[in-house]
């Protein structure tokens, strides 16, 4: 990707509505082999923090666009060099398929193990020029499709439980762990929606969610940090970012949701085989698709977004109330 961002990069200007604007080489630089790609990581994850990490570096090359680094890098990424892109008139770019490769991607520099997805490299981490890309996409739109009468009742019916929880809890205890009853929420709702299945009633009674969770921790460890106080920066680092975290932690419990939402997809999977697509992959890309894509995005966005709506403060809470009501 790094290697033709330049020419795409340039090829925007060139096509651009503004001919007056002048081309520019992209700043930035990687900094010495191993040294650079160690110390940006640092800068990212420690000593600057994601935000100040680009902020800053926009601002010493006074531009949007720049070379950097990103993590995991050495030992576990080949290649950690990128090209960032901070404003909205470059980042379309990244949607031409014909400039940029979206080949094992999805994570960044890096992709986890394939024995975490069955062996196989789900549809996320297929280039659109790759034959099943189409094939899984064209089946999954689909399955969307098929759920779109289904999407706000049972959201509505997850929410509710979720709330009627925070009231118990707090009834009891006087606080309630936020975070903790909306993954159950999450978990709950995309299960229910995908598989119509209560989770919970199956064999994976009530550890799935743990399950999924570690599962998740296992591949995303390199891009992410503890919080943990009391470990120093430079261990959590070499922990984390040394080589990749092993799948045989949860491979019984994966195991597990490989059974279960292989017993719950025969419709599924009716379309599959009219597609040419063996049930095998697309049940991994499905455990994919709802673990990885749907609870893995609501349990880092929904808490975000609940947090941000209570801090706004008053005023949008009573425009939100009234946009709901008026619908």
């Amino acid at each position: 990707m790094s290697s033709s961002t330049s020419e795409v990069v340039s090829d925007t200007f060139n096509n651009s509505k503004h001919p007056q604007l002048f081309l520019r080489e992209i700043p930035g630089d990687y900094g010495l082999p191993f040294i650079g790609p160690i110390k940006d990581r640092l800068d990212y994850f420690y000593n600057q923090g994601q935000i100040e990490f680009f902020r800053s570096r926009a601002t010493k090359y006074m531009s949007t666009v720049f070379r950097v680094n990103m993590p995991p890098g050495a030992f576990i990424a080949s290649n950690s060099k990128v090209v960032v892109l901070l404003d909205a008139n470059s980042f379309p770019v990244l949607f031409d398929t014909t400039k940029v490769e979206k080949k094992n991607i999805l994570d960044g520099t890096f992709m986890p193990s394939t024995s975490f997805f069955g062996g196989y490299r789900p549809c996320a981490f297929l280039d659109p020029s790759e034959p099943k890309h189409a094939k899984l996409k064209q089946l999954f739109l689909s399955l969307l499709a098929s759920l779109h009468d289904k999407f706000i009742p049972t959201f509505q019916t997850s929410l509710s439980e979720l709330f009627n929880n925070i009231d118990s809890q707090v009834s009891t205890n006087s606080t309630a762990d936020f975070n903790v009853l909306s993954d159950n929420m999450s978990y709950d709702f995309v299960f229910r929606l995908f598989f119509n299945i209560n989770p919970t009633d199956t064999k994976l009674g009530s550890d799935g969610q743990g399950t999924i969770t570690n599962w998740l921790a296992l591949q995303l460890a390199p891009i992410a940090t503890l919080g943990l106080a009391t470990l120093p920066n430079c261990l959590e680092d070499f922990m984390l970012r040394t080589f990749k975290l092993p799948f045989f932690p949860v491979k019984s419990g994966y195991k597990k949701f490989y059974q279960v939402i292989y017993e719950s997809s025969t419709s599924i999977f009716e379309e599959a085989e009219k597609l040419g697509l063996k049930k095998d992959e697309v049940c991994h890309n499905l455990i994919f698709l709802a673990g990885f894509n749907a609870f893995g995005g609501m349990k880092r966005l929904f808490p975000s977004l609940i947090k941000w709506i209570g801090i706004a403060g008053p005023k949008l809470h009573k425009q939100l109330a009234d946009e709901i009501r008026g619908v």
